[in-house]
């Protein structure tokens, strides 16, 4: 018997998906995680890994993990209110808090958990959460489950965001916003986002998965980017830049306090293993002190952006590791990617309903191991390529 009444529907929706170009599949990777890969059993170079400044496969942080898992074992064993904050996890958050500037830190399972408990533990009914159209799934998701009135703005648009903060007579108001947009690359204006919040009395809320280790001279990210002085509560993941696993929140004491009582997906999970946060806690000092990575980063986005500009290619206004080239049609891009694929470089394919129809693109994620070499590779199978 089937496992649902309904399987045949489910299958006559999968083979329309496929139809239309959008069927997704996960790849299986043998071995580090990094710029040389293998990917189903071929060697290609990668350039649609989050792993921005390659520490992923860092063998510093993975000595860090091994020691703490000989130490801790690997399970946590329970949610961080019985008994599974252990002192990694301990040491991290004040360690975070002080790398952010920020009163407290709460450090979660992942970035997805983390941005569902900010918006579901700080709103209520009667609330208002008012996102930008392009956030992170995650940050709709809070949206979604928060009792809260959910209004959105056209993206990093700060007149149709004020437009929305007069209309509104909610008393509580939350501003939501990708730091880094990870489909475009682009930063949010965060400076004229804080002054609108300033003048409504409304609060704000940074995603900053994909700026957090990338941007600020430190690696501090967004906030860092534009040296803000009045902090947002901030959210971002250790997955990414920091190539170990999980998130935090940082903001003021009140507010921490507030989600350690209230988010459900912090109270109700179990406690990552702390060999991660050991390990994070590695990362973190990296992170501040090899700014050589970042620097290299930097110059490697300057590499690509002005070869792919040379070569006429639809590029985003991003100066972020996320470079993505808009082609248009789903189909167009998919058989682009596999065209790059077969000459051993692999990018990420973006298609709806990820981004706006109309909008698949290539999206080419650059890391601080790659080399110039590398680059110019890519451009030159680009040219190629967009001949065609």
């Amino acid at each position: 018997m089937a496992s649902l009444p309904w399987n045949n529907e489910l299958a006559a929706a999968l083979t329309e998906r496929k139809a239309a170009g959008r069927y997704r599949c996960p790849r299986i990777r043998t071995g580090q995680q990094g710029v040389n890969i293998v990917v189903d059993g071929r060697k290609v170079v990668s350039f649609c890994s989050n792993d921005y400044l390659g520490l992923a496969a860092n063998s510093e942080i993975s000595h860090a993990f091994i020691a703490a898992a000989e130490h801790e074992g690997v399970g946590s064993g329970a949610a961080h209110l019985l008994t599974g904050h252990s002192r990694f996890h301990q040491e991290l958050e004040l360690a975070i808090a002080e790398f952010t500037g920020q009163q407290r830190a709460l450090l979660f399972s992942t970035g997805y958990m983390a941005n569902l408990a900010v918006i579901d533990g700080l709103l209520d009914r009667g609330d208002t959460v008012i996102q930008d159209k392009l956030n992170h799934a995650s940050l709709l998701d809070g949206g979604r489950i928060s009792a809260a009135e959910q209004q959105r703005y056209l993206h990093a648009d700060m007149s149709a965001l004020e437009r929305r903060l007069v209309a509104s007579d909610s008393a509580r108001k939350l501003i939501v916003s990708d730091g880094v947009f990870s489909m475009d690359g682009d930063i949010a204006p965060l400076a004229e986002m804080m002054n609108l919040a300033k003048q409504y009395q409304a609060g704000v809320f940074i995603d900053d998965a994909h700026g957090f280790g990338v941007l600020g001279e430190q690696g501090q990210g967004t906030i860092a980017h534009y040296q803000l002085e009045q902090k947002p509560i901030l959210m971002a993941t250790f997955g990414k830049a920091f190539g170990t696993a999980g998130a935090f929140v940082a903001a003021d004491e009140e507010v921490i306090e507030t989600l350690i009582q209230q988010a459900r997906s912090y109270i109700y999970t179990t406690a990552q293993p702390a060999a991660v946060a050991a390990a994070t806690l590695t990362s973190l000092k990296l992170v501040q002190q090899q700014s050589w990575r970042r620097e290299k980063l930097a110059s490697l986005i300057k590499q690509f952006r002005t070869g792919a500009q040379q070569l006429g290619l639809d590029l985003m206004p991003s100066d972020t590791p996320i470079q993505p080239i808009v082609i248009g049609d789903d189909k167009q891009a998919v058989a682009l990617g596999q065209t790059l694929e077969q000459q051993g470089l692999l990018v990420g394919v973006i298609r709806p309903p990820t981004v706006p129809a109309g909008t698949a693109r290539l999206r080419i994620t650059l890391s601080a191991s790659h080399s110039e070499q590398q680059v110019n590779q890519l451009l030159s199978a680009l040219e190629v390529a967009h001949a065609h």
